[in-house]
């Protein structure tokens, strides 16, 4: 079983740029036709989880509001950096490292953003600069101090 976050920047963003700052270790995969091109990396020994680094156009993604309701972003062209942390890993060192990660990326890039655990669940959104954290229930104490907002 697995916990899956996935951090989502608006814009047509060089994969190569979010990779170097998300997963320096991520390799390209080959592309399959009708694909698009991929990074990731197993981290799980060093961090805590494996990630893997896309990007597409005509983006559609939603997810659960702190008051149940349901939050749509469509963004034109978008990068997502999807990790994915053993139910193991988490408390140990997946969750601070994955957070770490997210606040790093989030530093250097100034897009609109949004973060989403499990597809289903709204964590944090920045639209216009502003950072808002959502559903914090379900935030973990270390990593509500990593990331202002």
């Amino acid at each position: 079983m697995a916990i899956e976050f996935r951090l989502t920047l608006a814009g047509d963003i060089p994969l190569e740029q979010i990779a170097a700052l998300a997963a320096p270790e991520a390799t390209e995969e080959p592309a399959l036709p009708g694909y698009p091109r991929l990074f990731s990396a197993d981290l799980s020994e060093q961090l805590g989880y494996s990630i893997s680094i896309n990007n597409g156009s005509n983006g559609y993604y939603d997810a659960v509001t702190d008051d149940g309701g349901l939050w749509v972003w469509e963004p034109d062209a978008y990068a997502d950096i999807d990790f994915r942390l053993s139910v193991g890993d988490m408390g140990k060192m997946g969750v601070p490292n994955m957070f770490a990660t997210v606040a790093r990326v989030l530093k250097a890039r100034n897009e609109d953003a949004a973060l989403v655990q499990n597809g289903d669940w709204l964590l944090l959104t920045r639209v216009n600069g502003i950072i808002r954290k959502h559903r914090l229930d379900l935030w973990y104490d270390e990593a509500l101090n990593m990331i202002p907002g």
